[in-house]
């Protein structure tokens, strides 16, 4: 095996990349080469698929899958290799449908395709792992070199965070023919196996653009189905009853559990992502949404030792279970680990049994709260206030430090830059990285927050739609605005929203705590070159260059 997708890759003075028999997400190398391969299908699907297209037949069911399947190859999603070879297999019988119906609206005169459109996966495991170096995201390194090969994992990875957003917004009943189209387009792309720089830093780009056309159905789907976030404390200190932890990001997952627990006398508990869940006014109507227990996806297999319920892991951030908990997690959607029990159709009676079997918590230690749901509609309404403190000298400036959270060394950096801040200015936040800072009493300016919780790494879209008011209130571009990003990286989420950020031509971005191992030094130049990307350094030396900037 070979990967180097995520933050938490392996890392030597002589390689980056986890090449033995087990990543450092505790990935097997099984896995991750039926991965590859499931990725090399599926770049040979979107070929046909967009063949189908182009002939006037476009296959809906391609794209669909198409997202399914690249979202279970994200960082700490899926780690069943019976799940991957069952997806494979599917991947080829979809293929061959699409491949029907071109020849049905074509006629016989279609030229015969190769590469990844004609791949065959093997029948049986040992030949279909002999089959896996074709697949390697490094393949051709020999010749091509690692830039080029770099360049070709950041179009992939900011694909794979596009195909994560899209399912989420398809759940929720939003889907687009030209995001499947423009999915397809960038994957034949990649199937034509380019070589050229330039191109491949353009086409990275327009997966950024994709990405932000797919984060503004997924604001639509959000938002239409639960209504839009309104500022509240969460309590997090728990209550004497039954309980259901629900961690992930899959708010309609969370929603099919609170209407299956209606009246049933169990609380249910949110983890990690899901905490702005509480914000939304249809999911926070239930009474028995009880409160957030716990932190970041990283703290998970201490947090979910000391549960004493059941946990639901939904759509991603899933690490090894645990024997203290192994026989109490289940699965569901894109999530999948050997042996936990996964729920289909939003069948939860196997997991609310659980809840009635095990103790619930016993006692009820002092209330403590925390506040979220601060999303572009909360904020926006009283941009008036905003612009009016900024005008007067009240609002220096703004910091969005947001973003992935994880448990390599470094990360405390977010919680020292944010304490460090001055009482002048205002600290914008999302995903799970503000759990290193979100209990903290940061006060307010006036009637306004120092901190503003936006939710998920799911809303960056409110954080570019709110930058984007402020820039047009104040008449100004979105670079000259008194605004530094601070940003933590660890998947390929994180990967689609940079990427939309330099498509929308966002310039000084500091990020870390470490750079991807796929952008080497040359590709880094040229990023720094275009945009002024910048690694971290200390929380006093990034707070003073921020600083420097001027108040519009």
């Amino acid at each position: 095996m070979f990967c180097y997708q995520c933050e938490q890759t392996a890392r030597s003075a002589d390689s980056l990349g986890c090449a033995s028999a087990r990543g450092n997400c505790g990935k097997d190398a099984t896995t991750s080469d039926l991965q590859d391969l499931l990725i090399h299908e599926v770049k040979g699907l979107a070929v046909h698929a967009r063949r189908a297209r182009e002939l006037g037949s476009p296959q809906r069911e391609a794209g669909q899958f198409m997202l399914y399947a690249l979202f279970t190859t994200l960082t700490n999603v899926n780690f069943n290799p019976a799940r991957f070879t069952q997806l494979i297999n599917q991947a080829n019988q979809l293929r061959d449908t699409v491949q029907a119906a071109c020849e049905q609206a074509g006629g016989a005169a279609l030229e015969p395709l190769a590469g990844a459109a004609a791949f065959v996966p093997a029948s049986d495991i040992e030949a279909l792992l002999a089959q896996a170096p074709e697949a390697a995201i490094t393949a051709g390194i020999e010749q091509l070199g690692e830039d080029v090969i770099g360049l070709r994992a950041l179009v992939l990875y900011g694909l794979k965070g596009v195909a994560a957003y899209a399912h989420h917004a398809r759940m929720l009943g939003q889907e687009s023919d030209e995001v499947y189209a423009e999915m397809e387009r960038l994957l034949a792309f990649l199937a034509d196996e380019p070589s050229d720089a330039g191109q491949l830093v353009n086409e990275a780009l327009a997966v950024g653009q994709l990405n932000l056309q797919v984060m503004a159905l997924l604001d639509a789907g959000n938002t239409g189905r639960f209504g839009h976030p309104q500022p509240g404390q969460v309590r997090t200190t728990p209550v004497v009853g039954k309980a259901i932890l629900v961690s992930g990001h899959d708010l309609v997952d969370l929603e099919a559990l609170l209407e299956a627990t209606q009246d049933q006398g169990i609380h249910v508990y949110t983890h990690g992502e899901m905490l702005p869940a509480h914000s939304y006014p249809e999911l926070k109507k239930h009474p028995h949404l009880i409160g957030n227990y716990g932190g970041a996806w990283q703290d998970q297999q201490s947090e979910f030792a000391a549960f004493p319920g059941p946990v639901l892991m939904t759509s991603n951030c899933i690490i090894e279970p645990q024997p203290a908990y192994r026989q109490r997690i289940f699965t569901s959607g894109p999530v999948g680990w050997p042996g936990v029990r996964h729920i289909e159709n939003h069948d939860y009676s196997t997991l609310i049994a659980a809840a009635r079997a095990l103790p619930g918590f016993k006692d009820e230690p002092a209330a403590q709260h925390i506040t979220t749901g601060f999303g572009r509609d909360a904020v926006l309404g009283v941009a008036d206030q905003v612009i009016d403190a900024v005008k007067a000298g009240a609002i220096k400036h703004f910091f969005l430090v947001g973003g992935c959270d994880g448990a390599a060394p470094g990360r405390n950096y977010y919680s020292d830059f944010v304490e460090q801040t001055p009482q002048d200015t205002v600290v914008l936040t999302l995903g799970c990285a503000k759990y290193r800072f979100n209990q903290q009493d940061h006060g307010a300016i006036g009637t306004i927050p120092r901190l503003l919780d936006m939710g998920q790494c799911n809303d960056s879209y409110s954080a570019i739609k709110v930058a984007a008011a402020l820039a047009e209130a104040f008449d100004c571009e979105l670079n000259e605005l008194p605004l530094s990003m601070v940003l933590s990286w660890f998947e390929q989420k994180a990967a689609a929203v940079l990427l939309t950020l330099l498509a929308l031509g966002v310039r000084n971005i500091r990020l870390g705590p470490t750079l991807p191992a796929f952008i080497t030094p040359p590709v880094l130049a040229k990023l720094v070159e275009a945009f002024n990307i910048q690694p971290l350094t200390t929380p006093e030396a990034d707070l003073a260059a921020a600083l420097q900037g001027k108040v519009a």
